[in-house]
């Protein structure tokens, strides 16, 4: 009676794990697929300056001082633009807008964890306000309306750009790489602004969520 032969046919299931791996991250024709780190950064990113835009509209409509108006106002168009951006790569790479992957699953294991529990719940992104400070900020009026939005945006840009640097270790694709680069600089000077505006207002930022080296 012969052996059953069992090698080839663990060599084929093998293959079969392994080429269903590489269409969850690479798709179709070697664009990113829907495990990759360019759609989770795509899909977590849009929510990221989604949350932002609604910031600067909130602080905006409260007749704040002319330079808390500007960067609303830059906030709103940079911000509104990108998450365009994102929204049209997906669509351009044939994947969801939406996932059932939690947040951040694209960058475990890659630094994501340094801010405190205590301002980053569990299954969210770093930076993001929670509904309470986001109530908090709609109540708000006059120069303390204006403190607690530059906080809270600088803690939301330390988040954003956490999630850009973690990009750029995991991803040599041309456009998502040149994308992140560009939060990472675009949202560091303007933190240096906030920072600076805060000064102006005899307040200091949140404890940064940066790891530092």
């Amino acid at each position: 009676m012969e052996k059953p032969v069992r090698k080839p046919i663990l060599l084929v299931c093998g293959v079969l794990v392994l080429a269903a791996a590489a269409f969850l991250l690479f798709g179709r024709d070697g664009t990113p697929g829907d495990a990759s780190p360019e759609a989770g950064f795509a899909r977590d990113m849009a929510t990221h300056h989604a949350q932002a835009v609604d910031m600067a509209f909130i602080v905006r409509d409260k007749g704040p001082a002319r330079e808390i108006r500007s960067l609303a106002f830059d906030i709103i168009n940079t911000q509104a633009n990108q998450r365009g951006m994102f929204q049209g790569w997906l669509q351009q790479w044939q994947l969801t807008q939406a996932t059932d992957q939690r947040p951040m699953a694209w960058m475990s294991g890659h630094g994501h964890g340094a801010a405190p529990a205590a301002t980053v719940p569990a299954g969210t992104m770093p930076g993001m306000a929670t509904p309470q400070e986001l109530t908090k900020l709609k109540q708000a009026e006059g120069t303390q309306a204006e403190v607690l939005f530059l906080q809270l945006m600088i803690r939301h840009h330390e988040g954003g750009v956490e999630m850009a640097e973690g990009l750029l270790k995991l991803s040599t694709r041309a456009e998502v790489v040149s994308m992140a680069q560009k939060i990472v600089d675009g949202q560091t000077g303007e933190i240096k602004l906030m920072t600076e505006l805060l000064k102006q207002r005899g307040a200091q930022p949140y404890p940064s969520i940066l790891k530092t080296s």
